[in-house]
């Protein structure tokens, strides 16, 4: 399979794009430094080049993120909300919008994010970003029911928060409870593939039961 990983430079990019490539599938991984995500035109011409070097496009993984939050909602900061608002959903609508019809032609597709807890029950200082994942999701959603009927799918993952190895490294003392570690989310996004597209296009899978 072709897996596009954006975001990829990251732990969470890195564990994605080493468990697709040990079980022997190509994986383009992109970051800010390979392409603009913010730039429309830029993520078609990655499209684009996908399609001609490669010939289709069996999963996108967005993995672009960021977080901010402030001590309490009168306190919110709307500078934080333009951030997260290009982060979380700018570039989620320039790759699904340049990606979806790759999606729509291949025979066993997925397009993936990561959402969090926090975009169904926001804290009052968390409103710019559960605002931003809430967007994300009903923007995927709305991929999903793009993709009905094809062999493809749009699917939500909900996780508390992630955990890498470094994280556990640098606080070797904290529990991370309810945390999903970055190999484990790794390998629920493989099992998606599992399942027939049909059953996991558009549902939001809750990694933290």
């Amino acid at each position: 399979m072709i897996i596009l990983v954006t975001g990829a430079g990251g732990p969470t990019g890195e564990a994605v794009s080493e468990y697709f490539r040990k079980n022997g599938h190509t994986v383009i991984g992109v970051d800010k430094e390979d392409v603009d995500l913010l730039d429309r035109t830029a993520v078609q011409g990655l499209a684009d080049w996908i399609e001609r070097d490669h010939g289709r496009v069996d999963g996108v993984v967005h993995l672009v993120g960021g977080w901010r939050g402030a001590g309490s909602f009168a306190e919110t900061s709307l500078d934080d909300w333009d951030l997260l608002h290009d982060l979380l959903i700018r570039t989620l609508q320039n790759v699904s919008l340049a990606f979806e019809p790759l999606l729509r032609d291949s025979d066993n597709g997925r397009f993936v994010i990561v959402s969090a807890k926090a975009a169904e029950r926001p804290s009052a200082g968390g409103a710019a970003y559960a605002a931003a994942k809430a967007a994300a999701e009903a923007w995927t959603l709305s991929l999903a029911d793009s993709l009905s009927g094809t062999g493809s799918a749009a699917t939500i993952l909900v996780v508390k928060a992630l955990v890498n190895d470094a994280m556990r490294a640098e606080k070797p003392a904290a529990k991370f409870a309810g945390f999903t570690d970055v190999h484990d989310l790794a390998e629920a996004i493989g099992g998606l593939y599992d399942r027939p597209a049909a059953e996991v296009n558009g549902t939001r899978l809750d990694l933290t039961a």
